[in-house]
């Protein structure tokens, strides 16, 4: 019997142990990003390739160095802390796209000079924003950095969260590579800062002028850039971002102007807003924008799609500036986050199961040790010749009195 209840004990034992170790708490698992809007694709956003969230951040020297591809700086450059201080015209705007400051540079190279102005921006959104609203239409491509043109000795060029504007006194056929070497150097964003604006993705890549593309994120931005819409009529207070771009169509010029809104709701009632001004004509309030009076007003067009509003406008034939605003189209692309698939009710029954198995288990296995000790034990009486149970046997006690 002492060993049914050595047996028991430790059954009960190892119930505990099973039921600690099933009350553990579930490691969680770790949180996914949830993103909206096409995904970058090549050829259709500038090629930015977006660090996982999770990655350590980079420790980000300073943008411009004190020599590089033989330039030297003729004093060291001047950290800037104001957008007003880095460009006072256009500081309105740079602070819309985000700009944390920057740095100033002078560099000498034998009789050569080399004006450099770093500007840094919050994230890659707003860093391509003040690029291309700094870039003019017409500027030659240059291969700089992530995106970059040229004026002249005037040369413009992004990469991260990084607008570099460097203006040579004279310009060589080595400029470019020495621009190449200064923009290895600069600091790179992790996590979502580095994530491209996924309105770009949604814009139809036929007859596309790249060179015109221009990113707002306000209405300085938006008109300086010169924005088809009045600033006003966009809806930047409501958290918009616009951009406009040139299509060489075979019946001539057109301008796509993509308006990208939170949510659903808010791009539907803007739509109406904006179907109904470009409706109104000559008697439109506020007065249409030079972009809307030199254009055909049959060929002006609105669509919705999604969370994105898109216009046509230019001197393209009706049918050609349908079948461009027709190619935009929204598509949102989900990651979702991994969820357990169970409920407390089934948690809850499958640790009673567990529990329910452990006691079958242990006394199962009592009553079969029950069994093989007490049956050896019967065996061993039998084959010394006693009853199988000392129950049967007749103790009584002799006195011998005969003697």
């Amino acid at each position: 019997m002492r060993w049914i209840g050595f047996v028991v004990c430790g059954a009960a034992l190892l119930a505990g142990v099973s039921l600690n170790a099933q009350q553990a708490p579930e490691k969680k698992p770790s949180p996914i990003m949830v993103t909206t809007g096409s995904p970058a694709a090549a050829g259709k956003v500038p090629d930015t390739k977006a660090a996982p969230a999770s990655a350590a951040p980079v420790v980000q020297g300073p943008l411009l160095p004190d020599a590089f591809a033989g330039w030297v700086a003729k004093d060291k450059p001047k950290l800037v802390e104001s957008a007003a201080d880095l460009d006072s015209a256009n500081a309105a705007a740079l602070k819309e796209y985000g700009c944390s400051g920057g740095m100033l540079g002078s560099y000498k190279r034998s009789d050569e000079t080399l004006e450099v102005k770093a500007l840094s921006f919050q994230d890659v959104s707003g860093a391509y924003g003040a690029y291309s609203f700094y870039r003019q239409n017409g500027w030659p491509k240059a291969e700089i950095g992530t995106g970059g043109a040229s004026d002249n000795n005037h040369v413009l060029f992004w990469k991260g969260n990084t607008v570099v504007d460097a203006k040579f006194s004279h310009v060589g056929p080595m400029s470019a590579g020495e621009l190449r070497e200064l923009a290895k150097n600069l600091p790179m964003p992790q996590g979502n800062r580095a994530l491209n604006p996924p309105i770009l993705a949604a814009l139809p890549q036929g007859s596309q002028e790249r060179q015109t593309m221009h990113f707002a994120q306000g209405p300085v931005g938006y008109a300086g850039a010169g924005g088809v819409l009045p600033p006003e009529l966009v809806g930047f207070d409501k958290d918009a971002e616009a951009v406009t771009v040139n299509y060489s169509l075979s019946s001539g010029p057109a301008v796509l102007t993509l308006i990208d809104y939170p949510t659903p709701q808010i791009a539907e009632a803007e739509e109406k807003r904006i179907r109904d001004y470009v409706k109104s004509g000559a008697g439109a309030q506020p007065a249409f924008t030079k972009a809307l009076q030199d254009s055909d007003q049959a060929s002006l067009e609105v669509r919705r799609s999604g969370p994105i509003v898109a216009l046509v406008s230019g001197d393209a034939i009706p049918d050609e500036s349908h079948k461009l605003i027709a190619q935009v189209h929204y598509s949102a692309d989900l990651t979702s986050i991994p969820q357990s698939h169970e409920s407390e009710v089934s948690k809850t029954s499958r640790f009673l199961m567990g529990v329910a198995s452990l006691v079958i288990i242990g006394c199962s296995a009592a009553i079969l040790l029950g069994f093989f000790l007490g049956g050896g034990r019967a065996l061993y009486r039998v084959a010394r010749g006693k009853p199988v149970s000392s129950v049967y046997e007749a103790e009584f006690i002799r006195l011998h009195l005969e003697d």
